[in-house]
């Protein structure tokens, strides 16, 4: 009987594995969009400033991933692939909580395309499952994958022997 209920739930996570993978890459909730507005700076290639309609900067965080520093190997890849995507560009931003440095945490979207799974999928980010809990379990499921094929694909980052995720390095810079 134990048997039967273990492969019945090996069974169901396995169809929702499947559901996950062929659902649609470009699906956004739009009700989750509450800050939309013109990209005018990038920090890095996790972080940037929007400009909403009444003229208010609003520093926005990638939610889901952590890209290489600046200084960092493939650092200023990370930020040339964001700003080819996003600057001077509409967006929209899905968020629900601040960081430590004030700045928006959330989902950033262009023309439905979700850009901090975009640089994971190019090798250009970690997905950083230390916040994996504040993504939906479709977002973990796909970022996870994107960083798995990546890796296996050597793509940007990944072409390193070792890359050095941008939290341990931060740790040796402090």
């Amino acid at each position: 009987m134990k048997l039967l209920k273990y492969i019945a739930v090996v069974l169901a996570f396995s169809a929702l594995a499947t559901v996950l993978r062929y659902y649609n890459d470009y699906q956004t909730d739009r009700n989750n969009c509450n800050l939309q507005g013109k990209v005018v700076k990038l920090a890095d290639g996790d972080s940037i400033v929007v400009l909403d309609s009444d003229n208010v900067q609003h520093k926005v965080r990638l939610q889901g991933i952590d890209a290489p520093e600046r200084n960092q190997p493939y650092g200023k890849t990370a930020k040339k692939f964001l700003s080819d995507r996003v600057f001077g560009k509409t967006v929209c931003v899905g968020w629900s909580k601040r960081d430590r440095y004030k700045r928006v945490v959330g989902t950033v979207w262009i023309n439905g395309v979700d850009v901090a799974y975009q640089l994971v999928k190019a090798g250009l980010a970690w997905h950083y499952k230390r916040y994996q809990d504040e993504q939906t379990l479709y977002d973990r499921v796909r970022y996870a994958e994107a960083q798995e094929t990546a890796e296996e694909g050597h793509l940007g980052l990944w072409s390193d022997r070792k890359p050095t995720a941008p939290w341990e390095w931060r740790k040796g810079r402090r």
